[in-house]
């Protein structure tokens, strides 16, 4: 334990002799672990903040869908999904009406294929375009949200196709930054509607506004009133809608019934074959996940690997380094054998030395990563997570790279014969 102690004071203090030469050879090692902490943070919390978004979707919410991410995710030919049937109102009823398993069933209008756009008004204030959807009195129970203020619309609302409207948080603070919107009457389109609620803001992804509030919500039999289902213009031509079908099972019912339920009721709808595929998507929280599982391991991967390159860059430059080294101090290694160290001091000094340069690097990555993290997290809100491992895995990769690189010069000055390197001059 002596022997060892020596070895590692040895090593620092050749270290300390050369500063400059030190610091240029763990470069490489400080860029690779900074990247890998920086990174990490950033992506967890990205991770961890979709995750969240995801999860409003309601643990047993199963969505039905003219096609989306997860049949993207899984390979699906994109020309072949959009030329799937559209998904209409009586597909949504024919759940309603046989489904045993389906406690009730939402319809959303405006959502599930090109999206219907209006600004809407108040006095001389004016929103910028957004997203008009039409849905049932179960809306808020389907996609777990909450009322920030007001209520949302009854069953009679809708079936009395009442001109009322229930207000994102964008429509909310550029009409109303001052004002309580409720029984106020806004415009949307050429229709008038009475504001009746506002919902909860929604969770953001990586506290970023990508328009997660730039909706309102108006009673599904109101918007086909106004808008129709049949068709609407987008992109300068005509295009039928399609709808988006949210169903929630009864509590007792387990979810993988319901879906098999779902998937028998629609593919008798549509006349499908036992030999072709859906022509639908089911889409539930964990199936969400899922393809976002595939989508962070591939961006970690990928991070691994440009950060692996950056930590070999650095370990060659350890390798050359150490080389130089055992040159230099060819005598001193000859004096050392014939004072009478062994073969394996001689190693375990060098590989010593190595280890520890290539670790002050890891250190050093780690504290710059790390203030990279929460730089960005000070400055732009965006969400960051440390985990203990990050910090692991970059103290592991650095002290590695020392062995891997290290051991070939440590290798060649314990063998170095003692007579020819007290001759060296």
């Amino acid at each position: 334990m002596a022997l060892m102690g020596e070895i590692i004071a040895m090593a620092i203090d050749t270290l300390r002799v050369n500063k400059l030469r030190s610091a240029l050879t763990v470069l490489g090692v400080v860029i690779g672990v900074t990247a890998i902490v920086g990174m990490t943070s950033l992506i967890r919390g990205l991770d961890q903040s979709l995750r969240d978004s995801i999860r409003q979707l309601g643990p047993k919410t199963i969505f039905v869908a003219k096609f989306s991410g997860v049949s993207l995710a899984a390979g699906r030919d994109f020309v072949s999904l959009l030329k799937r049937p559209n998904l209409t109102i009586g597909d949504a009823r024919a759940i309603e009406d046989r489904a045993r398993t389906i406690r009730f069933v939402d319809i959303w209008l405006g959502n599930g294929g090109p999206p219907t756009l209006e600004r809407l008004y108040y006095g001389h204030e004016r929103t910028k375009p957004l997203q008009i959807w039409g849905t049932t009195e179960n809306f808020i129970a389907a996609n777990y949200m909450a009322m920030d203020s007001g209520r949302f619309f009854t069953e009679t609302d809708v079936q009395h196709k009442r001109p009322v409207v229930v207000l994102g948080q964008t429509a909310r603070q550029a009409l109303f930054p001052n004002v309580d919107p409720l029984d106020k009457t806004v415009r949307i389109g050429s229709g008038r509607y009475t504001v009746i609620g506002v919902l909860e803001p929604r969770p953001s992804v990586g506290s970023f506004n990508l328009g997660q509030d730039d909706f309102a919500i108006i009673p599904q039999t109101s918007y086909q009133k106004q808008f129709g289902i049949r068709a609407t213009r987008f992109n300068n031509r005509y295009e039928h809608r399609s709808i988006l079908i949210a169903a929630v099972p009864y509590d007792e019912v387990s979810r993988e019934e319901a879906l098999l339920e779902l998937q028998e009721i629609l593919r008798i709808r549509h006349g499908l074959r036992l030999d072709q595929p859906d022509d639908f998507d089911l889409v539930t929280q964990d199936a969400v996940l899922r393809v976002w599982d595939q989508i962070s391991r591939a961006t970690f991967l990928a991070l691994i690997v440009i950060s692996s390159i950056a930590l070999m860059v650095g370990g060659i430059g350890v390798m050359a380094i150490m080389m130089i080294a055992v040159t230099e101090r060819t005598r001193e290694i000859g004096v050392r054998k014939a004072l009478g160290a062994r073969r394996r001091e001689i190693l375990w000094q060098f590989l010593a030395e190595a280890v520890f340069l290539t670790s002050a690097g890891g250190v050093l990555g780690i504290l710059l990563g790390t203030t990279v993290g929460v730089a960005v997290h000070y400055y732009s809100g965006f969400p960051i997570s440390l985990p203990w491992w990050s910090f692991a895995v970059g103290i592991g990769f650095s002290a590695s790279v020392g062995v891997f690189f290290g051991m070939f010069p440590a290798i060649k000055a314990s063998r170095l014969d003692p007579i020819e390197a007290l001759r060296y001059e």
